[in-house]
């Protein structure tokens, strides 16, 4: 009895509220969206404010599959908290195309909006890639080409019809932008300046180790980074090179298994000097899932070689600086 009382003194004593401190809960900020499914995030930094763009999850409870029809758009000044604007872009503002709104990603190109995005063609059997451009990063966006960017039909690595999905875009130093996409097969091709043709052939890019889908391209100083979803159940891997037409290292694991969804989509940012880790699992209870997905953010830290260090996924994401 005296040993257990003089052990919960001890505990006691060791609790800062004892000791005059007051002790403040972090707030669980993961999801970041609360009130609908949310899905495939890619952000955009843009006069010094974040643009999020996300897929909208709005499978019913007996529906197992995606049921996709818009994307989304929010903004933020510390990541913490997010505003939502008015319905971006929809499958049916592009003519040609009739269903599935899949992963995303939005980029700037002299003051134009370029919304590159995966759908299912209307009358070229597959996903194909779309690309619609507004004026303001919020939109609205109209279809910038009247047809698609890309069609199953141009890519052959691979004879499955689902290869022209999960579109990247990258610009580099020198103004040359690049699309990067695949499932299975990761493919990329420079783009004309004026953001909405191809402008060289279409290659294959190599060294990407069980390369499922998703790829994401990113700089910082010399090195390049191109992380993916590998495998299924997806983990998300990366790779590193010296230069964006590679030869790619292979880098490792960057993220786990996402929760209860069997997806694994990032998004890779700084903003305001700290590295960010956008991604989504199926976080929100009780109905989460591999359809009812949701975003979540968290800290990327780099090892001083460069490398990597693993994305820890937490509840309580980012919080707001005092």
């Amino acid at each position: 009895m005296k040993e257990g009382l003089l052990f919960s003194l001890g505990l006691l004593l060791l609790c800062p509220m004892v000791q005059g401190q007051d002790v403040v809960p972090p707030t669980f900020n993961n999801p970041i969206i609360q009130d609908k499914y949310t899905a495939d995030p890619a952000a955009l930094v843009y006069n010094d404010m974040v643009f999020l763009y996300t897929g909208h999850d709005e499978a019913p409870l007996d529906f197992h599959f995606y049921k996709m029809n818009e994307w989304l758009v929010f903004s933020s000044t510390d990541m913490v908290h997010w505003e939502e604007y008015p319905v971006p872009l929809r499958v049916s503002d592009f003519s040609w195309a009739k269903a599935d709104a899949w992963a995303a990603q939005t980029t700037e190109r002299d003051g134009k909006f370029y919304f590159y995005v995966t759908v299912e063609h209307a009358t070229v059997p597959g996903k194909a890639i779309g690309v619609a451009v507004a004026d303001r990063p919020t939109g609205p966006f109209r279809d910038a080409l009247g047809k698609a960017l890309v069609t199953n039909d141009m890519t052959t690595a691979t004879d499955i019809s689902w290869d022209d999905i999960d579109p990247t875009v990258f610009t580099d130093d020198d103004g040359q932008a690049y699309l990067f996409w695949g499932n299975t097969v990761c493919y990329y091709a420079p783009l004309k300046d004026n953001m909405i043709e191809l402008a060289g052939e279409i290659k294959v890019v190599e060294g990407l180790p069980h390369f499922t889908e998703a790829p994401w391209i990113h700089r910082r100083g010399d090195w390049y980074y191109l992380s993916y979803a590998q495998h299924f159940p997806e983990k998300t891997a990366y790779a590193m090179s010296r230069s964006i037409h590679g030869p790619w290292q292979y880098g490792g694991i960057l993220n786990e298994l996402a929760g209860n969804s069997n997806t694994n989509h990032q998004s890779i940012i700084e903003y305001r000097g700290v590295p960010y880790f956008i991604y989504h699992t199926g976080g929100i209870s009780p109905h989460g899932g591999s359809f009812r997905r949701s975003v979540s953010i968290d800290r990327l830290h780099y090892n001083p070689d460069g490398t990597l260090q693993r994305v820890i996924m937490t509840s309580e994401g980012i919080q707001k600086q005092p």
